[in-house]
Parts: structure tokens; C-alpha cells; sequence
């Protein structure tokens, strides 16, 4: 029998399963989409039932489509939408308290704030690589266990658990295992990111009792294994658990330092390998754990963009310019260029390098002229501005000039954004020959561990690319794209004052 890997994707807006073999073939994928929540202005929330629904429809249905044996599978790998914050009932039903906060949610922008007033950055950034942001866990978990009826009595008790959505996933599907690993932990806002545990002083900054908190486990270990899960047999390791940017970072074979992706989503996240040093950014970028094998840690540096593929979400379900989202590129591709309109798509924030919680979308250069095209196009190049923005701050931080960029994601397969993203940065963009590279990393981890691979090196060799990118824009035309979208950007940032 081969061994085959089944790799969970649970993304924000849809869970993915993908079954591969030890070439990295991909036999079967599937996506199933689930409902966002807005109950207020800048709200964000799931419901964790209609998750796992997603996961348990995800994994029966790639079977069907890979045409193999619950029994092929060797082990299983979870990655994750990181941030989102969970809290559930313990117990075989895992019934949760509320709906998870996820990580675009800005509701706790004011108590950031305060803290910030207080003086608590500096002591944050320092400890755990992160900035006072309602992106992270922490504050989002207060606001829980402050807002929800009951909840902080019952974390004091031990009645309840917390859990980004991979813990929450394999508490259900081993039916009580507790535990998160570093890549997870590093974005919650409460670990340490030099020893990778939990930090005292942070859950008593965020009036966290500590007993609700998962165990934090090396990457490479067996985390649980399945039991009544439906549709899988009882017993199947589940062997790799990793946060989704991370996990994309090990399927892009990025183990050696300085070796950089992005992943185009719902956001866009770039990250390099910054190797057994944490790196603190100057330009307001994240500091995070990449993965942890043993007692040796990798580290990276973090960029995100919060809105990107959701942009092209919002042309869909909020103007109406397109009825899927796979018609963007065609419509953008009919017009030669922007014709001087710039989108920032700022529609929940913005994220690094600039940090504003309060900015919203602006788009600028309209004229008579102006048609539904060169809003789409602009709503592109608007992606690829953002990331070259995250590309610049890193490579400044890292001290080494990016040379190569892997790239992955549904947005990765679009060839205008792509090739309008090599020509911003001025160097290649590689693009993997499976997109899902969340996906894959995660599924590389679990196969790692039970030594379907032997190293890291097997697992290069494995690895391709489906094309490659090269810049073909002018210096200034480069530059002058640039300035059009700094002119943008000032006033974005006016306006969020």
C-alpha cells in the first residue's frame, strides 16, 4: 500500500481537503465554502458548527473525488485560519460558547488602544514579535471572557477551552486532545516567542486563566489520533499541525534562510525564513515562529495584507461587476492598463507595514472614461501594491536583498496580478505547481513525521514549480507606478486620522 496523506485546510472562507502521495501528486481536493457572520460594523465571526460541518463534508467528499481507501491514509495534517479565537465546552460534543472572533475582527480597536496608552507595547513586541493589534488572539479572547455571560466563571473552573481554530479541530476529531503547536501560539499573543510557552505576565496583562489554554507541542510529534470522527476509521495519526502562512512557508520547501513566499487569499502574507534567530522588525512587520522541530526553532518575518482575494470577493457580492470571482481577470485583461485609477483596498484596515485599524477603501484617478474594467484592474494592481510593500519592509529588516519570491494561493493562478506583481518588485515570482500550499505544508509535516520522508532534503527534491514570472516594467515605469500608489496611500492615511 502507498502511503497517502490527507491535509485539512481550514481557511476563513472555506474549508479545503487535499489527499497526496509521496511524489507530491495531489488525487483529490475540495473546497466547501461556509457562512461569514457581520453582526456589527467591523464584527467578523464564524460559527464553529458550521466549520466542522465544512471539515467532515471536505473530508467525505475528497474520498469520492481521489478515488481511494479511508484505510490508504497514513496520516493527516491540520492547517489553519490563525488568529481566529475559539472557545467551546469540554467535553465529546465540544459545544461552543460563542461564535469565533476571527482575525480580521476589529471590535477591540479601543482596548488596543488603551493598552497602548499604557505603555504595554514595547513589553509585547518584545516578548512575543507581535504588535497591539486587534488582529492577534489576546484581546479578542478577553473580550470573550468579559462579554460573554458566564464565560469567565467557567474559564476559572476549567469547563471551558480555548483553541485557534486547529486546536479546536483536533479536539473534535480525537475527541479531547488539548494542544497547539508554535507557529499557532506565536500569533495568540500570550506566548513567549523565545521559549515557546506560555507567558505568565501576558495572560495576566490579558486576564486569561491559564488553565483554558492548550499545551504547546514541538511540530514534530503525533498530536492525537482519529476517534468517531465520520466517515474515517478510528486511530489515523494526526501528525501535522501548523498556522496556515507557516505551513505554506515548509510547502514551498522555504527551509533555508532567506528564502521568502506570499500567499494571495483572503489576505495576502508574505514571510521569510529568518532561521534560528527571531529577527524584530523596524518597519512594523511580525515576528513569528515558522515551525519548531524538537528544541530547535525556525523563525520568520511576517507581512500581511488583510484584504486582497476578498477584494475581488467584494467586486462579486458587493458591486455586482462580475458574478464570479474567476471572471476578474478576464474583465482586467480587456483594458491595457488602470487608466490612472488606484484602489486601496483598505475594506477591513490595514495590516503591516502601516497598522491602521481605522482606514477604509479608497479609490482614486476616476474620470469620465472610467468603466468597470479599470476598477478590476485597479483592484489587482491594488493586491500587488500592497505586497511589494511587504517585500520592501522585509528585505530591509532581513538585511539581504529577496531575490527569488515562491507564490501560492488561489490568487497565485492569476496571470495579469502575478506578472504585474514580479514587474513592482523587480525580480522573479515562481509559482508552485500546487497552489494549495497551505494545504501541502501541513501535509508535509505529517508525512515528515511518520517518515514517509526522510528529511528536508527529500522534500525539496520533491518540490516544483508550475511557471516563473519575470519583471518586464522599466525602472520608471516602476517608479512612476509606485508614486501613483503612495499619492493613494497618504490619503488613506489622512483620512484615518
Amino acid at each position: 500500500m502507498r502511503p497517502l496523506i490527507l491535509a485539512i485546510d481550514q481557511g476563513t472562507t472555506g474549508t479545503t481537503a487535499l489527499i497526496f502521495d509521496e511524489n507530491l501528486n495531489v488525487l483529490g481536493k475540495v473546497n466547501h465554502e461556509f457562512s461569514q457572520h457581520f453582526p456589527e460594523a467591523s464584527w467578523v465571526e464564524h460559527d464553529l458548527e458550521e466549520i466542522w460541518a465544512s471539515v467532515v463534508r471536505a473530508v467525505a467528499d475528497v474520498f469520492k473525488i481521489a478515488k481511494v481507501k479511508t484505510t490508504d491514509i497514513a496520516a493527516i495534517g491540520i492547517t489553519n485560519q490563525r488568529e481566529t479565537t475559539c472557545l467551546w465546552h469540554r467535553g465529546p460534543e465540544a459545544k461552543p460558547l460563542h461564535r469565533a472572533i476571527v482575525w480580521q475582527d476589529r471590535r477591540t480597536h479601543d482596548l488596543c488602544q488603551k493598552l497602548k496608552k499604557q505603555g504595554h507595547e514595547k513589553y509585547i513586541h518584545k516578548k512575543t514579535g507581535l504588535l497591539l493589534d486587534p488582529y492577534f488572539s489576546g484581546t479578542k479572547l478577553q473580550w470573550l471572557l468579559k462579554n460573554v455571560p458566564g464565560a469567565m466563571s467557567l474559564a476559572k473552573k476549567g469547563s471551558i477551552a480555548f483553541g485557534t481554530i486547529e486546536s479546536y479541530l483536533l479536539y473534535r476529531i480525537t475527541g479531547g486532545e488539548h494542544r497547539t503547536e508554535p507557529s499557532n501560539a506565536s500569533r495568540t499573543m500570550l506566548m513567549d516567542i523565545k521559549n515557546c510557552r506560555w507567558d505568565e505576565d501576558l495572560l495576566n496583562l490579558f486576564q486569561v486563566p491559564q488553565n483554558i489554554l492548550p499545551e504547546i507541542c514541538s511540530n514534530d510529534i503525533e498530536f492525537g489520533r482519529t476517534k468517531n470522527f465520520a466517515g474515517l476509521p478510528d486511530g489515523i495519526p494526526i501528525t501535522g499541525m501548523i498556522g496556515d502562512q507557516q505551513s505554506a512557508l515548509f510547502g514551498q520547501a522555504c527551509f533555508t534562510t532567506g528564502t521568502a513566499k506570499c500567499t494571495y487569499g483572503t489576505g495576502a502574507f508574505a514571510l521569510v525564513n529568518t532561521g534560528a534567530t527571531p529577527v524584530f522588525s523596524k518597519h512594523k512587520l511580525l515576528t513569528t515562529v515558522a515551525w519548531r522541530f524538537g528544541n530547535k526553532t525556525t523563525y520568520g518575518i511576517e507581512g500581511s495584507a488583510f484584504i486582497t482575494g476578498a477584494a475581488v470577493q467584494w467586486l462579486r457580492d458587493g458591486l455586482s461587476l462580475v458574478n464570479n470571482a474567476s471572471e476578474v481577470e478576464a474583465l482586467a485583461t480587456s483594458v491595457p492598463d488602470s487608466d490612472g485609477v488606484v484602489f486601496v483596498p483598505a475594506l477591513s484596515g490595514m495590516g503591516a507595514p502601516h497598522w491602521l485599524p481605522t482606514a477604509t477603501g479608497l479609490i482614486t484617478g476616476l474620470s469620465r472614461r472610467t468603466t468597470k474594467a479599470h476598477v478590476a484592474r485597479a483592484t489587482l494592481e491594488g493586491v500587488a501594491f500592497q505586497v511589494r510593500e511587504l517585500l520592501v519592509a522585509m528585505a530591509k529588516d532581513y538585511g539581504k536583498k529577496i531575490k527569488i519570491c515562491k507564490v501560492d494561493g488561489g490568487g497565485a493562478a492569476n496571470n495579469l496580478m502575478m506578472q504585474f506583481q514580479s514587474d513592482l518588485l523587480g525580480y522573479p515570482l515562481v509559482r508552485s505547481h500546487i497552489l494549495e500550499t497551505t494545504a501541502l505544508g501541513a501535509g508535509l509535516q505529517a508525512g515528515l513525521t511518520m517518515g514517509i520522508w526522510k528529511n528536508l532534503e527529500e522534500i525539496q527534491k520533491k518540490w516544483r514549480s508550475d511557471h516563473t514570472y519575470e519583471p518586464q516594467m522599466t525602472k520608471k515605469k516602476r517608479s512612476l507606478e509606485v508614486s501613483r500608489w503612495d499619492k493613494a496611500m497618504n490619503a488613506v492615511k489622512i483620512l484615518a486620522k
